[in-house]
C-alpha cells in the first residue's frame, strides 16, 4: 500500500509560481508511473503532467511550457513546478501513482489507469 500527500498549494497572482510536492510513503520500492491531475467544482479530474520511472515526461498542451514535473527518488517525493499562472489554472490539484509493472505508463494522464491518489491541494491564481 502507498500512501501520497500533496502539499505547496495556495493563493498567487497571475503570471506567480508554485511548487507543488506529494510526498510517498509505505511500499515505494519498485517502479511506479506517477502524475499530477486538477479538478474543479461540476468538471471532470483531468491530467496535468506525468513521469514514468525513467524520468519521461507527459503534459497536457494547456501547461506545456509552464508546467515541469519531476521526482526525487531518494526522498520519495514527486514535484509540480507551476510558473506563469492563469487564473484558469485554479484548480485542487492531486498526485496520483501506479505500480509500473512490464507495461511502461501507458496514457499517462488518463486518471483511469492510476490506483493511488492524494488528498489534494488547492491551488488559487488571482488576477
Amino acid at each position: 500500500q502507498v500512501q501520497l500527500v500533496e502539499s505547496g498549494g495556495g493563493s498567487v497572482q497571475a503570471g506567480g509560481s508554485l511548487r507543488l510536492s506529494c510526498a510517498a510513503s509505505g511500499d515505494t520500492s519498485g517502479r511506479y508511473c506517477m502524475g499530477w491531475f486538477r479538478q474543479t467544482p461540476g468538471k471532470e479530474r483531468e491530467g496535468v503532467a506525468g513521469i514514468d520511472s525513467d524520468g519521461s515526461t507527459s503534459y497536457a498542451d494547456s501547461v506545456k511550457g509552464r508546467f515541469t514535473i519531476s521526482k526525487d527518488n531518494a526522498k520519495n517525493t514527486l514535484y509540480l513546478q507551476m510558473n506563469s499562472l492563469k487564473p484558469e489554472d485554479t484548480a485542487m490539484y492531486y498526485c496520483a501513482g501506479r505500480y509500473r509493472g512490464w507495461g511502461g505508463c501507458s496514457y499517462p494522464l488518463s486518471r483511469s489507469v492510476y490506483g493511488y491518489w492524494g488528498q489534494g491541494t488547492q491551488v488559487t491564481v488571482s488576477s
